[in-house]
């Protein structure tokens, strides 16, 4: 049997800029650190020939194709894997709550059923396999940082070359500053999960119309990124929640589906009792606030939890994606 586990991912600066309909044209750059929240899969050599599958509903079924689920049917013919196998698939947070469990699903997918197959691949391969399937195969409007976040782990600066290389180093922050960040740091459940795919199509069809004020947001939006590595790796701690106001700011603009009353409403909460600034992790309109709160924390909390939000607590995990393996 083999076990495998892959991180989801906070966005700290730059997020929308790794999609190619952005980065193929002007490079793209972002932050993103994974945290201690997974999706968890479980494989293992089944009895009969068919394929079972669990996950929020099962399957059994004797073809591939005939698999409803789409990331499971490509990543099964992807790794030429054709019968006798059983996956389970549990997750820590929602899925669609805007911290790439997709995308990281598709990971720890891919990395079981390479070593159930012995194909060893490198993270950043890995990686691109999981690229390849959901931009590629599947057509999806979204970017690589999940892929990337979810392979490799950690608090990293990734750059999107035009020609789709991607650049991966971490942000080199002293391990104080580091755990200084990290207890500033807030994720509070909005209470609804939405899918980006509308949001991300929005954003797709403007910048590859060259929309100037979506392009130029998204030029603002990555020198945020840039400098919010500058002030970090100087361990400027305070200024990245000012960075972050800035950020979320200029990305309401991007849609006007990625923020609503409500989400307005708690942010402006939030900034009247002890945070800096956050943002809607992901493209928006539902999922995680992320929140930057150096003073005041428990005022915070209670000022949250007054409107029906509770805190995840979370920490950075430095581990990526990684499997066991059970006789």
């Amino acid at each position: 049997m083999i076990l495998s586990r892959a991180p989801v991912r906070i966005s700290m600066g730059g997020g929308g800029t790794d999609l190619p309909s952005y980065y193929e044209k002007h490079e793209g750059f972002l932050l993103a650190a994974s945290i201690n929240k997974y999706v968890h899969i479980m494989l293992n050599k089944r009895f009969e020939e068919s394929i079972r599958l669990s996950y929020s509903k099962t399957e059994i079924v004797n073809n591939i194709k005939e698999i409803e689920h789409r990331i499971f049917r490509e990543s099964l013919r992807y790794a030429d894997i054709k019968k006798q196998v059983e996956i389970v698939s549990i997750a820590d947070v929602p899925s669609n709550c805007g911290l790439g469990t997709s995308s990281t699903f598709t990971v720890a997918l891919l990395s079981a059923l390479f070593a159930y197959k012995r194909n060893h691949k490198t993270l950043a391969e890995l990686a691109e396999c999981a690229c390849h399937i959901e931009i590629n195969l599947l057509r999806e409007p979204i970017g690589k940082q999940d892929q990337y976040a979810a392979a490799f782990g950690g608090f990293n600066a990734y750059t999107f070359h035009k020609d789709g290389n991607v650049t991966v180093e971490p942000v080199g922050m002293s391990e104080g500053s580091m755990m200084e960040l990290q207890s500033n740091m807030f994720l509070f459940y909005l209470n609804k999960n939405r899918s980006a795919s509308s949001i991300l199509k929005f954003q797709n069809k403007n910048t590859k119309a060259n929309n100037t004020d979506t392009v130029n947001r998204l030029h603002k939006i990555k020198e945020i990124g840039l400098h919010t590595r500058k002030i970090l790796e100087k361990n400027k701690i305070n200024e990245f929640g000012e960075l972050l106001h800035e950020h979320w700011l200029i990305k309401k603009g991007l849609s006007d589906k990625i923020s609503d009353a409500f989400i307005d409403e708690a942010y402006e909460t939030a900034r009247k009792n002890g945070a800096l600034g956050g943002k809607v992790i992901g493209a928006g309109g539902g999922g995680f606030l992320l929140l930057y709160c150096p003073k005041e924390k428990s005022k915070l909390v209670t000022a949250m939890k007054k409107i029906g939000l509770k805190p995840s607590w979370f920490a950075i995990d430095h581990e990526g994606v990684k499997n066991g393996f059970y006789n």
